[in-house]
C-alpha cells in the first residue's frame, strides 16, 4: 500500500514534538533535563485523587462513574468551574462552559471550529509548540500579533493574503518565554480583534501560578467589563487542571458564550463523545476539597525554583546571554548571541555536558531564531539547577 496516494494533504504539515522527543530524555539519569515543561509529580494530590476516586467507585454511584456521560462534561464540575471564572471576572454559568480531555484538545477543537486553508491565524513570536501543532493540522497562515498595539490592523489583513480568524494568546506566563501581557497590551489585543472582527483564543494554562507582582485580569474579564456579558463577547477562554491538580487525568475547559459552546459540543461528539466520567468526578472532588490550598503549595515551590535558576543564571551566564524573568509559570527564555543555534548546543550538550533544553526555533510559526532556548525549573530542584546553569555557561563560554 503507497499510504502517499490516500493521505490527506493536511497530513504533510503534521510533525513531530521536539518537547515530546526531548522528554524521552527524562530516562537517562545521567543527563540534567531543563526541557520539560511539565509538573513535578512529587507534588501531586495523589492522595486526595486515590480517595476521591475511591468514593466514586463506591456504592450505587460507581456505575455512573463508569458510565457514558453528557459531551458538555459532569455538571457538578461545570457548576465548580462556572464559580472559579466568576471570581476571576467572567460572569458565566455551567453551560457556558465545555470539559475537554485537556486545553491541548480545546486548541485542536477550535483550530478545527475556526480555521478554513489558507485563513490566517495571529500568533505570539515565539509561541507555545503545541498551539502551533494543533492549528496547522488546518493549514492556516500564520502571522506576528504585535502586542504594543503599534501595528495598524490593516497592515494584519494586507500581509495575511486570507481572512483573518483568529488571535492565540498566553497572557500569563507565556510558554515559551514566561513573559505575561500587560493590561494595556490585552485591552490591545481587544482592539485589535474588535478591528479584524475575529475571534481570541485566550490560553490560561498557568494563570494559577503567579509569583510575583499584582493579577492582571483575564481576557475575557476585561472584554466583559467593556460589553456587559459573556454572551457578547468574541474570547474564548481555555483552561486546565493539568499545571494544578494533574496532567495525566487530562481535564481541561473551554469558557465562551453558549452559541460557541453549542458547536464545540457537536465536535466532542464527534470525536470522542465526553471526556472520561471518573477523572472529571475524581478531579471535581478533589477541586472542591483543597484547589486553593494545594495551588498555595505547588506556587511556592516553583517560586524557590525559579529564584534559584535566575541567581544561577546571574552567576554562570557569559556575556551577551540574556534571559526573560517571569512573574510566574515554569520557564525561562534565553536569548543567545547572533550566530549560535540552539539545535546544535543541544547535540553539544548531550555529548558534552549532559544538559537538556528546549531549541527555541521550533516556537517560532517560521522557525527563525535559532539563537535561542527555552529552559524549565518546575522538575529541578536548587542543586540540579546550580549545577544544570554551570554546565551550561560552560558550554556557551566554549561556543
Amino acid at each position: 500500500m503507497d499510504w502517499q496516494t490516500v493521505l490527506a494533504s493536511r497530513s504533510g504539515r503534521m510533525k513531530a514534538s521536539e518537547i515530546r522527543e526531548l522528554l524521552k530524555l527524562l530516562d537517562r539519569p545521567e543527563v540534567l533535563s531543563f526541557a520539560g515543561g511539565i509538573p513535578d509529580p512529587a507534588l501531586f494530590p495523589a492522595d486526595a485523587f486515590r480517595s476521591a476516586m475511591a468514593e466514586a467507585l463506591s456504592g450505587p454511584a460507581a456505575g455512573a462513574a463508569l458510565q457514558y456521560s453528557v459531551s458538555e462534561g459532569h455538571r457538578p464540575l461545570r457548576d465548580w468551574l462556572a464559580g472559579r471564572m466568576v471570581a476571576l471576572g467572567i460572569p458565566c454559568d455551567a453551560d457556558n462552559i465545555l470539559i475537554t480531555s485537556g486545553s491541548q484538545q480545546a486548541l485542536d477543537y477550535l483550530g478545527k471550529l475556526l480555521l478554513d486553508p489558507g485563513d490566517t491565524m495571529l500568533l505570539a513570536w515565539p509561541t507555545y509548540l503545541g498551539a502551533l501543532g494543533a492549528f496547522n493540522a488546518y493549514e492556516p497562515r500564520f502571522d506576528r500579533f504585535d502586542p504594543t498595539g503599534n501595528r495598524p490592523a490593516s497592515d494584519y489583513t494586507e500581509a495575511a493574503g486570507g481572512r483573518v480568524k483568529a488571535l492565540y494568546l498566553t497572557p500569563d506566563f507565556a510558554n515559551p518565554t514566561g513573559e505575561t501581557l500587560t493590561r494595556a497590551q490585552r485591552e490591545a489585543a481587544l482592539d485589535l480583534a474588535d478591528a479584524l472582527n475575529i475571534a481570541v483564543i485566550e490560553d490560561a494554562a498557568y494563570q494559577v501560578l503567579r509569583y510575583d507582582g499584582d493579577p492582571v485580569p483575564p481576557v475575557l474579564a476585561l472584554e466583559i467589563a467593556r460589553k456587559g456579558g459573556i454572551e457578547d463577547c468574541r474570547t474564548l477562554y481555555c483552561g486546565s487542571f493539568s499545571k494544578s491538580l494533574s496532567p495525566g487525568l487530562r481535564v481541561g475547559w473551554i469558557c465562551a458564550a453558549k452559541p460557541v459552546i453549542s458547536r464545540l459540543v457537536l465536535m466532542k461528539q464527534a470525536a470522542d463523545l465526553h471526556s472520561p466520567t471518573l477523572n472529571q468526578i475524581a478531579t471535581d472532588r478533589v477541586a472542591r476539597a483543597e484547589f486553593d490550598a494545594h495551588t498555595a503549595r505547588i506556587r511556592a515551590a516553583y517560586r524557590a525554583r525559579r529564584d534559584a535558576m535566575l541567581a544561577a543564571l546571574s552567576r554562570y551566564m557569559p556575556a551577551g546571554v540574556r534571559w526573560t524573568r517571569p512573574e510566574g509559570g515554569m520557564f525561562v527564555w534565553l536569548t543567545l548571541p547572533d550566530g549560535l543555534d540552539g539545535a546544535d548546543l543541544l547535540a553539544r550538550s548531550l555529548a558534552t555536558e549532559k544538559v537538556a533544553f528546549v531549541p527555541g526555533r521550533a516556537f517560532f510559526a517560521d522557525g527563525s531564531n535559532g539563537n535561542t532556548l527555552r529552559l524549565s525549573f518546575s522538575c529541578a530542584d536548587e542543586a540540579m539547577i546550580d549545577e544544570g546553569m554551570k554546565r551550561l555557561g560552560r558550554l556557551l563560554r566554549s561556543a
